[in-house]
Order: structure tokens, then C-alpha cells, then sequence
């Protein structure tokens, strides 16, 4: 089935425009998640579960490959990724309302690093439509694997009022998701990545935590896992300070690592935006990893991110210190049979693995 995706299907995909190949791709994906028989019957092939769930801040997985944010903005295809074998998935970026994001062409091409640019900027419908969708069509408590919801600050609100989006967009989707992504990471929103900094960062993770343990009190439940997403460009000092926060306020975990706004020697360096895929963060986001790891004594889990196209780059992350990973570049250039493969490659290295 790989064989066919690289010789048939992503030829006539990349023939398109990028993001005119994304929005056949989803609408592809909402056809068959639409379809419950077809559905169950690509799961069956595809679904790749551990010998023992793997048990995260306090949830369970089949297995230890996640569909990174960015791919299914607005919840809406999630049903045919559990089918194509992932054993999680992170919708989103939601902001409180819906939003255009950055004109276009924003979404590029280079195959031959196996990377994307992009400079989307939230381009979502915003968090009452996600609401709508996971409700109808993958509710939580009905569904096959957990879905974490990646929330950001809308283009148009300053910083000191950023803890304001993020609250909206927690108060209105806690009831459908399994666990909360704080993104201040990407580089396509500007002055997101200022909320990283000592300025903004505590204060903003201390008022999420604080009204995530009143919404669980409130309902007699345990507080949702929440997570911070961060970038690969952070100096080893600014983790030190972010990881610093993350105990202290005792977060459940953190994905390293967003796109990176550096570029490698020689890169055909044309567009501006976050670098995914490709050797160069690959080796960034595994560096991040391991320091974390290692700094923390592996007390805070870690999903790895970036550039992972391969077996042997996803077990990078996993040797670095990660408990799962997410994918998304390699999963255009792989095709969409590439989880499985992944999950498959993981589970048999059994407990040889982090």
C-alpha cells in the first residue's frame, strides 16, 4: 500500500498546490470517517496495539504514535485516523473564535529534504464549531483513542490578554477532550512565542491549572492532563525555566518540539515560516528531548515531534527520552499508511524502549 501512495497517489498530489492537496486530503479523511463499515474495516488492518496499553498521565494508548496538531484543525476527521492506526490524535489549533489566518500561499513544499514550510497562522472555525463536531461525530466516552486539543491565542489579542483565549477555548471544549495542548510555540502568530518567557509563562499555565481544578472539582472528576507545547529554537537556559514551571505547577507533560524558524546550510531558503520534516529538526527536536530527559530525570513525559519519516528517526525520540511521538510532515511524504508501520516498529522493540 506504501508502494502505491509514493508511485501513484502523492505524485498526483503534489501536482497541487499544497494546500489545495491538504483540503482534498481532509475532505478524503471526512468521507471515510463518515463511512462506519469502511472504517471498521480499514482499523482492523491497520490498528497496531502494545502488548499493555500504554498508560500516560492517566490515560491509555494502543499505541505510541500520535497525529500531531495542524492537520485536522477543527476535529473533524479523527475517527478515520484511529482507523489508519494511530493510537491518538491532536486536533487543533482552536482559537475562541474562528479565524482565517495568514493570506495566501502559506503551506510549501521541499521534497527533497522531506520538510514543509508553513505560515498558516490558526486558520481554524473556531472552538464552539470544534465543540459541535467531536460532539457529533466522536464524542469522548464513545470513542477509540484519545484526543488531546491543542488551544492558541487569536492574531488579533494582545499578549496581556492571551490567558483570556486560552481560558475560552479550555471552558468551552473541556466536556469533549482528553487532554489540553497549550501552544505558544508556533511562529506564524506574532509575539506567540513571547508567552514562552518568564513575563508571561507562569501566570499564564497557573491560571489554566487553577481553572482546570475547579472544573474537575466541580464535576467530581480528575482535572484534565494538560501539556505544554514548546519550540525547538529555546536556548538549553529557557527550557531550564520553563521545565522549572512545568514541576512547579505540575503539568502532565510536554510535546517538544513546534516547527523551527532556522533554516540548514544551503536550504532553498524562500519562504518564511516554521520548518517541519527533515533531518535538520529531526536532530533539533531529539536534542530537546534528551536535554529534557536528562534534566528532569524523565519525571515529565515527553511527546517527540519533528521530522520523524522513518523507523529509525522515530526511535530517536523514544532512545532521547520520549514516551510517544506525533506525526505530521512525514505522514504527507509517507503516506497514510505510515502510522501503522511506525506503531508496528515500536511495539516490537517491547521493553527495549524508554
Amino acid at each position: 500500500m506504501g508502494l502505491i501512495y509514493e508511485k501513484i497517489v502523492r505524485p498526483a498530489l503534489f501536482k497541487m498546490e499544497p494546500e489545495q492537496a491538504h483540503d482534498r486530503g481532509r475532505t478524503a479523511l471526512m468521507a471515510m470517517g463518515a463511512l462506519p463499515l469502511l472504517c471498521n474495516f480499514v482499523r482492523r488492518y491497520n490498528l497496531v496495539k502494545e502488548d499493555k496499553p500504554v498508560k500516560l498521565f492517566g490515560l491509555e494508548f494502543a499505541n505510541r504514535v500520535g497525529l500531531a496538531a495542524g492537520m485536522d484543525k477543527d476535529g473533524e476527521f479523527p475517527k478515520a485516523i484511529e482507523a489508519l492506526g494511530f493510537g491518538h490524535a491532536e486536533v487543533g489549533t482552536v482559537t475562541p473564535e474562528g479565524q482565517p489566518g495568514n493570506p495566501r500561499p502559506r503551506l510549501f513544499r521541499y521534497p527533497e529534504q522531506h520538510a514543509l514550510v508553513n505560515r498558516m497562522g490558526f486558520n481554524n472555525k473556531g472552538a464552539k464549531s470544534m465543540l459541535n463536531v467531536l460532539s457529533k461525530h466522536y464524542p469522548k466516552g464513545k470513542r477509540g483513542m484519545p484526543v488531546g486539543v491543542n488551544i492558541g491565542k487569536a492574531k488579533t489579542t494582545p499578549l496581556d490578554r492571551a490567558v483570556d483565549d486560552y481560558l475560552a477555548c479550555f471552558r468551552k471544549l473541556a466536556d469533549q477532550a482528553d487532554y489540553f495542548t497549550i501552544n505558544i510555540s508556533s511562529p506564524n502568530t506574532q509575539g506567540l512565542r513571547d508567552l514562552q518567557t518568564e513575563t508571561y509563562l507562569r501566570d499564564l499555565l497557573s491560571t489554566l491549572r487553577n481553572e482546570n481544578q475547579a472544573y474537575a472539582k466541580k464535576l467530581g472528576h480528575p482535572p484534565h492532563p494538560l501539556l505544554l507545547k514548546i519550540a525547538p529554537d529555546l536556548s538549553f537556559k529557557e527550557i531550564d525555566q520553563i521545565v522549572e514551571v512545568l514541576l512547579d505547577l505540575q503539568y502532565d507533560g510536554i510535546i517538544a518540539s513546534n516547527t523551527t524558524i532556522a533554516r540548514p546550510t544551503g536550504f532553498p531558503d524562500k519562504e518564511t515560516g516554521g520548518l517541519s520534516g527533515g533531518s535538520f529538526l529531526r536532530k533539533r527536536s531529539t536534542d530537546v528531548i534528551n536535554y529534557i530527559y536528562k534534566a528532569t530525570e524523565g519525571k515529565l513525559p515527553i511527546i517527540g515531534v519533528g521530522g520523524i519519516d522513518s523507523v529509525e528517526s522515530a526511535g530517536e525520540k523514544i532512545d532521547a527520552g520520549a514516551s510517544m511521538v506525533q506525526i505530521y510532515t512525514g505522514w504527507v511524504y509517507r503516506g497514510p499508511f505510515f502510522a501503522r508501520e511506525l506503531a508496528q516498529a515500536l511495539k516490537s522493540k517491547g521493553e527495549n524502549w524508554i
